[in-house]
């Protein structure tokens, strides 16, 4: 698949900060159904609804609107009184349904950097119970803090206190012009996204202790984007410190998961050779904005939300050239890729859990191969080696080899490389494999789980689950199995704990995984995709040109 429809592809398939102002937060006393916290921007009044109280909306950076699109988050305005948090805030610009409708998703605003928490109800400040926060997904265009599926109630019965939020999407996250490099040069330029990202971080460091959390006991965690951002922020510098285990969700681990375009330079990388800037100066034309000063700038400030978005439009028409970069290596807030990063051990230095589905996507979405000859042909010399990998017998369709073959170039090989990584620096990682599909589904999920089909366990939100019908029992076992690794996580570092079958440490000579096989029993076990990942670092170590390398 080309570079230039990989990302809409991606989005298509799953939609299906920085300055604050100091003080000490505390709450206030009151309790009951509408429990009040006092931040450093004013206080907030939530709802207690049994076990559990959630505070939303609570803005953690000004809206990024007017002068403040395409800048670093600026700090919240404080308020006077009481803030009611017993609704969220609205989600980030996205593009509408039908796409070429011209608007944007219903419920979607420019000014949307709201968060969101949940907690046991009751919980005093003091009380330093474990938070997690979570990092929606949706290929940096899409998705949101307030999807159901990631709903902190669960969590909040394990003791801990759950935070999801939103951070711009589309060419409002990633954007590069040359008057906007010029312009304030102090500041980080291009992945608002991650910059957002790490306001609702310092939100967390300055906060939470008022709500009963530990700032010192953060665990991120994140799918699909959200997953490829963990990584990020793992080997962004000003993120350091702010969080302390991290856990990503079908997030890769090299490369492939973000896009390598520097912010002015071309042919800097013969993978990506057109820089962030030239696709924000195809963008202004595409407005009918020519030039590249200041003045072309101000025009693009003035554009609405809507032309922003531009229904989620990434070329500028049929083989056009590109208008969306995706995430930008800047040389400032991003110093470099996640690959060269954990192949230094530059990456914070923190236990992790990484994993994926076992199928997660099938189709061209790495390359237009038609038939497993072509598809291994593309091996060069290592084809012998992946014929005997992935189809050893000569009999399995094209279709399920493309979908493990995609599935292992894009998320468990280089999830294995971080895994390795984190290992190396002398930090624990637990490495999972997630193949269980629900009855209802199997015939629609014949190669294994698809992308994202683990994350309404994690959350045990099975009520949430996309097409699939009531819980089943296994449902049910497999949702709290899961929700309740991630909990332990969270507050020692170790996803074990009674009741639970065993998940070892990875180690590289063991190579022992946690398989949540196809019946539901998460099994510890060594990684049975071995030849496959192992002939997929082959590959990469060769630079063999198998991907068309599009970013997520």
């Amino acid at each position: 698949m080309s570079r230039k429809n990989r990302m809409s592809y991606i989005a298509l398939w799953l939609i299906a900060a920085i300055f604050f102002i100091s003080a000490s937060a505390q709450e206030t006393q009151k309790s009951g159904p509408t429990p009040t916290i006092r931040t450093t921007s004013g206080i907030v009044r939530g709802v207690t609804e049994g076990e559990v109280s959630s505070f939303k909306g609570i803005p953690y950076a000004a809206a990024p609107v007017g002068p403040n699109r395409w800048r670093p988050p600026q700090p919240v305005l404080a308020w006077q009184g009481e803030r009611d948090a017993s609704k969220f805030g609205a989600n980030c610009a996205q593009a509408g349904w039908p796409r070429g409708s011209g608007a944007i998703a219903e419920g979607s605003s420019e000014d949307c950097l709201f968060l969101n928490l949940w907690i046991p109800a009751g919980t005093k400040p003091g009380a330093k119970l474990p938070v997690m926060v979570w990092i929606h997904g949706g290929a940096f265009v899409g998705g949101s803090g307030s999807d159901p599926g990631s709903a902190g109630n669960e969590f909040a019965k394990q003791g801990v206190i759950l935070m999801t939020f939103n951070y711009r999407l589309g060419r409002l996250g990633h954007f590069a012009f040359p008057a906007l490099s010029a312009e304030h040069p102090e500041e980080p330029k291009g992945s608002y996204a991650y910059m957002d990202q790490i306001a609702a971080l310092k939100w967390v460091q300055q906060n939470i202790a008022a709500f009963g959390g530990d700032p010192n006991n953060v665990t991120i965690f994140g799918f699909s984007a959200g997953g490829v951002s963990v990584h990020s922020l793992m080997t962004i510098p000003e993120a350091k410190g702010l969080f302390h285990k991290a856990i990503s969700e079908s997030g890769g681990g090299r490369d492939g998961v973000l896009t390598g375009r520097p912010i002015r330079k071309e042919n800097a990388d013969p993978l990506y050779p057109i820089s962030a800037e030239t696709i924000g100066i195809n963008f202004a034309r595409k407005h009918g904005i020519e030039g590249t000063d200041a003045a072309a700038l101000a025009k693009l400030r003035a554009l609405s939300v809507e032309e922003i978005v531009d229904g989620g439009q990434e070329s500028d028409g049929q083989g056009g050239p590109r208008i969306y970069s995706g995430p930008i290596l800047d040389g400032k807030l991003v110093v470099e890729t996640a690959e060269s990063a954990y192949n230094a051990g530059r990456q914070a230095r923190i236990p992790l859990i990484i994993g994926n589905c076992s199928g997660e996507i099938g189709g061209g979405f790495v390359n237009a191969s038609s038939s497993k000859e072509e598809l291994f042909s593309l091996f060069a010399e290592l084809a012998s080696e992946a014929k005997a990998a992935y189809d050893p017998d000569g009999n399995k369709e094209f279709a399920e080899v493309i979908t493990k073959f995609n599935t292992d170039w894009v998320w468990a090989e280089p999830g294995r490389l971080a895994a390795r990584a984190i290992v190396a620096k002398g930090e624990s990682a637990y490495i999972y494999h997630f193949d269980y599909v629900p009855a209802a589904m199997k015939e629609r999920m014949r190669y294994g789980a698809g992308h994202g089909s683990e994350v309404a366990y994690v959350f045990n939100n099975l009520n949430a689950r996309w097409g699939a019908p009531e819980a089943t029992p296994e449902d049910k076992m497999v949702a709290q199995r899961l929700n309740t690794y991630w909990a332990n996580f969270a507050k020692t570092g170790d996803p074990n704990g009674k009741g639970l079958p065993e998940w070892s440490v990875y180690n590289s000579k063991k190579n022992e995984i946690l398989e949540i096989q196809s019946d539901g029993k998460p099994v510890g076990k060594p990684d049975p995709r071995k030849a496959r990942l192992d002939v997929i670092e082959k590959a990469f170590k060769m630079r063999v040109d198998i991907q068309s390398r599009g970013g997520i």
